[in-house]
């Protein structure tokens, strides 16, 4: 049994018994009977394969109101939390002390120690991670199979807002979660329990406030995910990559398939995704957690290159750089053009084909000759493992 400090007895003082039944509720345990001043919650630990029984639950006496001995109650309660959770209870009073919020959970099962991993693998697995909520951020949006690299500012702040906690036990595990509105249920009524995967509750409860963004990117990323796998399976099963745009209202998207590809990392090392929803918001749906692995990430690869290469053509991409190559035995005339697009978040140096229209021939010719930068507006698409650029509306010589 894990024994709390003075410093930690005096914080346990001060949560307030909704605050404690709340961090419960959104842990699993339930209430199961009202006792004297108090209630009675259980946890039962899930069954390990081939154990013969089902393993006795733990128990909590809950205090409904604060009398002398309060502090001592929820300090019980810490340091039983804190055995079930191997976590310090400084670690669970911060954690309840948090507004509403969703969280994620991303299991790493790296080579070494336990609780350790590669820094290269944290580097891309967090990349990864960032990717995946503006995947899902940008779908809760708008869905689409491929997402444009300009991400609206709503898209940004969310991500901005995701905070990382403490890692937890189970090989290496990052904790991440997403700040939710504060009030009564979130802004919830009590019946406005929520889907995962569509929004039929306000079909039936058409006076329930909307949902909040944050939430539904929260379901976004969940579904997403969930049919991420499914898709990997899929393609798996068939040894070919199917049609799966129509997936894109669910959250799947070649954006999505690419942070996961991303969080697996160069070794395509296996991982998993769990879900944790705030109790504030409770959902009807249970949410098991996802596990993609390496033939998953290969699988995925494959899906998000389809998508890009039948789907990806993005509109009004600008594109800065300078002439390196004109082709003039092309019909249209082309250029090549070495530099970065303005709308993406880490922009990269890359060689992209501009079909040029007749007025465009004279200038990218001076451009190239003088050395000077342009800048040039048009639809971006896949072109092999490269780009092209076509149907351009604007094309600027930058003079020295």
């Amino acid at each position: 049994m894990t024994v709390i400090t003075d410093a930690e007895f005096e914080e346990a003082a001060g949560l307030a018994p909704a605050v404690v039944r709340r961090y419960l509720s959104g842990k699993g345990w339930s209430a199961e009977r009202d006792l004297s001043g108090a209630e009675l919650w259980e946890w039962r630990p899930p069954q390990e394969p081939g154990a013969p029984y089902d393993p006795a639950p733990y128990e909590l006496l809950v205090p409904m109101q604060r009398r002398r001995d309060y502090a001592g109650r929820v300090a019980d309660i810490l340091e039983t939390l804190a055995v079930v959770e191997a976590r310090r209870p400084g670690d669970i009073i911060r954690e309840m002390q948090l507004p509403p919020v969703d969280w994620q959970f991303l299991r790493l099962v790296p080579p070494g120690p336990s609780g350790t991993a590669p820094l290269l693998d944290l580097v891309s697995a967090l990349t990864g991670l960032k990717d995946l909520h503006t995947a899902a951020a940008s779908s809760a949006l708008t869905p689409q199979a491929v997402q444009p690299g300009q991400k609206p500012q709503v898209v940004k702040d969310h991500v901005a807002a995701v905070r990382l906690d403490q890692t937890r036990v189970g090989s290496y595990v990052i904790a991440a979660h997403t700040p939710l509105p504060e009030g009564p249920y979130g802004g919830y009524d009590r019946l406005g329990q929520r889907s995962l995967f569509d929004d039929s509750e306000l079909v039936r409860h058409p006076l329930l406030p909307s949902e909040p963004y944050a939430r539904r990117v929260s379901r976004m990323l969940y579904a997403g995910v969930t049919c991420a796998r499914f898709v990997a399976e899929e393609t798996l099963a068939e040894d070919s990559v199917s049609h799966f745009e129509h997936l894109d209202s669910a959250g799947l998207s070649a954006n999505l398939c690419e942070s996961l590809v991303k969080i697996a990392g160069e070794e395509r090392r296996d991982f998993s995704l769990a879900f944790a929803w705030s109790p504030d918001m409770p959902m009807e749906q249970p949410s098991r957690p996802v596990a993609i692995t390496s033939r998953h990430v290969e699988a995925l690869e494959a899906v998000a290159q389809d998508l890009r290469e039948r789907l990806g053509r993005e509109q009004d991409a600008v594109l800065h750089g300078v002439v390196t190559k004109l082709h003039r035995d092309r019909d249209p005339r082309e250029a090549t053009i070495y530099g970065s697009l303005l709308h993406e978040d880490s922009p990269r140096q890359r060689r992209i084909r501009v079909e040029l229209r007749p007025e465009d021939i004279d200038k990218a010719a001076d451009a190239w000759r003088q050395g000077l930068e342009v800048a040039v507006k048009g639809d971006l698409e896949p072109r092999g493992t490269g780009m092209r650029m076509r149907r351009v509306t604007a094309f600027l010589v930058r003079q020295e």
